[in-house]
């Protein structure tokens, strides 16, 4: 089962490879160092230029960015009580402590290993899980791909954000945005408006710059954020390898919050944010010395990084094995597969092993590399940037993502298209809209559509064959389930409220 992992780890140490891994990494710790960046945004603005690329290059790419800026939100987050991503925000409780009493430095250098014993944790967990869950999904026939596409569909309504209403509206809109082009099968259009741009469909890399890039960079500029010089000074630390002896006592933190970030990286919606306070409240419930908690303890640092690293390639273990991304981010990447001709889900072990095996290996040595690159730079280098004005940063982005745009067809009317996508994101975003149910509709609507057709023709248009076997029953209960739980769990704690208040 595991002799493709093996095999594919050759291409993986090619020197293009290994080049576009240091770079990820490099420019993932710059993006997660800049307040309000992330890396969502920077890897959905990185997508259309990977286009003339390998898919192992621009995989890679993808996975240095996004183990580089979930280390890269620690450093404004312990220098400025500003987290750089949403996931370091749990950091900022002993970091920005720690910053005060002279101790910046080391709490960078605990956030950097204990970022990257997360990471290579989570990308082993990868590799043990998502081959073995692989063989038994390419068993699922077309109607058994259909009620995954379904359950992943209602997993992101129901589980991701407070408000179902709102998460079903965006992926009723996802799924619009999937049908819009040619009918596959019969040829007719399908709102197009007469326009024949559109006859293709809405490039899914026009859909995600719009709605994850563009929203925070209007932000940028509507905010502008003044750090104190401060923040660019040289730290003055030990180097690494000196302070890593002290650190080895945080190994129980560091085990128990991986495996935390791992469970939590599984489930669909949750995110890195959950897993690290989720980390730091059991950490600080399992510490002798909890009073010293918020006020500068270099284990919490310890045990939210490691929570919010391990989260990173255990949410692909769903999503290259069922399609069913587990974070905005494994969304994202599911789009990076596609445009490069490779349909993530149960097919995808079997028609492209050396891709997917190699992806894992670039997840492992991305969490690795952080300690070279993030250790020696990050805690004089790329905290100067911290000063930089965000502006100016955000103008220089929003080039980049309209030159990335133009050049996926060569024409305006992509940039049109991609800008009114960014107005309806920057529009949802402000009313509590979430997201990732929009990609998750246009990644799975047209893919549930086809697979419904198909079984519907397999079975002659007898509905029935949608319930014909076991595997589609338990998928079926496991939907209602998704569905009806948030009601059952609202009812049960209104019970509960109910006699505590009699």
């Amino acid at each position: 089962m595991y002799s493709d992992l093996l095999q594919s780890l050759p291409n993986v140490i090619a020197w293009a490879n290994i080049a576009a891994l240091v770079i990820g990494v490099l420019a993932g710790i710059v993006v997660g160092a800049m307040p309000g960046l992330s890396a969502t945004m920077a890897i959905s603005v990185l997508v259309p230029f990977t286009f003339g690329l390998e898919p192992l290059v621009a995989l890679g790419l993808m996975a240095g960015i996004y183990n580089g800026a979930m280390y890269g939100g620690a450093i404004p987050a312990v220098l400025l009580r500003i987290p750089g991503t949403p996931a370091a925000v749990a950091t900022t409780f002993d970091g920005y402590p720690m910053a005060q009493q002279g101790k910046g430095g080391y709490a960078l250098q605990v956030a950097v290993v204990s970022s990257s014993f997360g990471g290579i944790a989570s990308a082993i967990a990868l590799m043990l899980l998502a081959p073995p869950l692989s063989r038994v999904t390419l068993l699922f026939g077309p109607a058994e791909v259909f009620w995954v596409a379904v359950f992943g569909l209602c997993s992101i309504i129901f589980l991701l954000g407070n408000n179902v209403v709102k998460g079903l509206i965006s992926a009723c809109f996802g799924v619009f945005v999937s049908v819009v082009g040619s009918d596959p099968i019969f040829g007719n259009d399908r709102y197009t408006f007469g326009q024949l741009e559109l006859l293709d469909g809405i490039h899914i890399v026009i859909l995600l710059v719009g709605l994850y890039a563009l929203p925070p960079v209007i932000d940028l500029l509507e905010s502008p954020l003044k750090t104190a010089n401060a923040a660019g000074d040289r730290l003055g630390t030990e180097p690494i390898w000196r302070t890593l002896p002290r650190m080895l006592r945080f190994w129980k933190t560091w085990i128990r919050s991986a495996l935390i970030g791992i469970w939590i990286g599984i489930l669909p919606g949750a995110g890195g944010s959950m897993a690290a306070f989720i980390s730091y409240n059991e950490a600080r419930r399992a510490s002798k010395t909890p009073e010293t908690w918020g006020h500068g303890e270099p284990e919490g640092v310890a045990a939210s990084e490691t929570a919010n690293n391990a989260d990173t390639a255990a949410a692909l273990i769903p999503a290259l094995t069922l399609g069913i991304p587990g974070t905005a981010v494994a969304a994202i990447m599911l789009g990076g597969l596609l445009i490069h001709g490779l349909q993530p889900g149960p097919m995808l072990f079997r028609n492209n092993p050396d891709i997917v095996f190699g992806f894992m290996w670039q997840f492992l040595f991305g969490a690795i590399l952080l300690v070279f690159l993030g250790g020696s730079l990050a805690t004089n280098s790329f905290a100067k940037l911290l000063r930089l004005p965000r502006p100016l940063l955000g103008s220089v982005i929003i080039i980049l993502m309209l030159i990335g745009v133009y050049s996926i067809h060569g024409r305006m009317f992509d940039v049109y298209l991609m800008l009114g996508f960014g107005a309806i994101g920057y529009v949802m975003d402000k009313l509590d809209f979430p997201l990732p149910p929009v990609v998750l509709g246009l990644i799975l609507g047209g893919f549930a559509e086809e697979n419904l057709r198909l079984a519907l023709r397999i079975g002659r248009g007898d509905w029935t064959t949608l319930f014909s076997n076991t595997t589609s029953l338990v998928l079926v209960f496991l939907t209602i389930a998704v569905i009806l739980g948030p009601t059952v769990k609202r009812y049960l704690f209104s019970k509960s409220d109910a006699k505590k208040a009699g």
